[in-house]
């Protein structure tokens, strides 16, 4: 049984709970937002998924449950359960255990390119991670300092921090790599006139998105199976 936590409607699992379902794993996925509570610990969970949303990682006046979910991130974290924060989460994860998380320079939105940092060569997750790799990113927060301890793998140009590991069995990633173009389309849709203030060609982007879905299919479905098949080992 995998906890899930999801912070808003319209960003659930994605792609992360198709491979889920596929794998015969059972999702337990809860939604706080709408007054759905979150266990007092991961006793009955063997791994821990925190998905994104709008909230920002200090936001407690927006999402109240977020200190709860950090308890729950520290504790996966010292018992080595194994956990896949994701953007918002992969934030949560940071500042859960010491890093620090701010607004951006500028926000980042659409299909981006990602680049490995050596330590990606040997980890559980992104080794042999490809020279092509790409992601849809949709974040107006970054990780600005990660925690102590935490082993950079993936990063671009503008954000270093997109992707690391803290102790052996907890990722972050600043990504979204459980969104497709389904997703994407609904999200633009709901966040047109932030997407407008950017001066982003959103018919462009869904395109680009669109025409890359098998490749992103293959990518992070395979990382994804890499995650799960930890999930099912003993720590």
């Amino acid at each position: 049984m995998i906890l899930g936590i999801q912070h808003e409607h319209g960003t659930g699992p994605g792609l992360i709970g198709e491979r889920i379902e596929e794998a015969g794993l059972k999702l337990d996925l809860r939604h706080p937002y709408q007054g759905e509570p979150l266990p007092a610990d991961l006793s009955g969970h063997s791994g821990l998924i925190v998905l994104g949303g709008t909230p920002g990682a200090g936001d407690v006046a927006l999402a109240p449950w977020l200190p709860a979910v950090e308890e729950l991130l520290r504790e996966a974290v010292r018992d080595e359960v194994p956990v896949l924060g994701v953007c918002l989460g992969g934030q949560l994860l940071a500042t859960a255990c010491g890093g620090t998380v701010t607004v951006a320079p500028a926000a980042q939105v659409g299909l981006h390119p990602l680049g490995p940092y050596p330590a990606a060569s040997d980890d559980e997750l992104f080794a042999g991670f490809p020279d092509d790799g790409r992601a849809v990113q949709w974040h107006w927060d970054e990780i600005t300092t990660l925690p102590p301890g935490a082993v950079p793998l993936l990063r671009d140009g503008a954000f270093p921090h997109q992707a690391f590991r803290l102790g052996r069995r907890a990722w972050g990633v600043q990504f979204h790599p459980e969104v497709l173009l389904g997703s994407a389309s609904e999200w633009a849709s709901g966040d047109s006139p932030q997407l407008a203030a950017l001066g982003l060609d959103v018919p462009a982007m869904l395109g680009r998105i669109a025409e890359a879905e098998p490749s992103l299919r293959a990518l992070w479905g395979g990382i994804t199976d890499r995650w799960l098949a930890l999930v099912r080992e003993p720590a």
